[in-house]
């Protein structure tokens, strides 16, 4: 795509995982000038934030990093004491942490009015995914129209733009996207119960659903797993 963004600030949701990796480098290329947010929200481990500045770094975009500990709530295998999967199950899983995509959107709306920046980037997906309602299409256009009713910026005539590059994405064709873009996958970190180092368990949902993505990429996959 070409680059007509004329170096547009954008905010972009960095967890620090391969989808948002890749987003971020699609953001990049398209000429946005980048401001990447991440959230610490009580996940299980704090891996996937250092893989988060790893990425930010190699695409020279500013990083913050927002503290908000949604254990408070729990309710998901990622803030509460209850067990990640380590088989597939049916229907929405208990990794799903609830309203996240919400709040992590509503975060980077406040980072977005506040640098003016018009455009925020998320790396939803909603084909090779855990089934969780906040990465459908539907959510993110409903999502944009209230935030475009509720800024002070669309008010006044900047409407907000919410881009998903990915949502239409196998976990595959992201991966070759990424690579043609120059992500280094190995940076990232996507296990839901990785260890302190970032190495993967290589069982759970996102660890299958990310293997199986380079194995039909025919990229080779550089995770590091916590045994052979």
């Amino acid at each position: 795509m070409m680059d007509t963004s004329d170096n547009k600030a954008a905010v972009v949701l960095l967890s620090g995982g391969l989808d948002s990796a890749t987003c971020l480098a699609i953001a990049a290329k398209r000429g946005f000038r980048c401001y990447a947010l991440s959230v610490n929200y009580g996940q299980r481990h704090s891996s996937e934030l250092l893989a988060a500045q790893r990425v930010a770094k190699a695409f020279s975009a500013e990083l913050k990093v927002v503290n908000l500990d949604l254990r408070t709530f729990g309710g998901s295998a990622l803030t509460d004491d209850i067990d990640v999967p380590e088989e597939e199950v049916e229907g929405i899983p208990v990794t799903y942490v609830p309203a996240r995509n919400t709040i992590m959107l509503s975060l980077a709306l406040a980072w977005a009015e506040v640098l003016e920046a018009g455009d925020i980037f998320i790396g939803v997906n909603a084909v090779d995914y855990s089934g969780y309602p906040d990465c459908r299409p539907e959510y993110v256009n409903a999502y944009e129209e209230m935030a475009n009713l509720a800024t002070k910026a669309a008010v006044v005539g900047h409407r907000l733009t919410i881009h998903t590059p990915l949502i239409d994405l196998s976990k595959a064709e992201i991966i070759q996207r990424g690579s043609e873009l120059g992500v280094d996958y190995g940076m990232t970190v996507s296990c839901y119960q990785a260890d302190e180092q970032g190495s993967a368990c290589g069982v759970c949902d996102s660890c299958r659903i990310r293997a199986a993505g380079f194995e039909a990429a025919g990229v080779v996959d550089p995770t590091r797993y916590q045994s052979a």
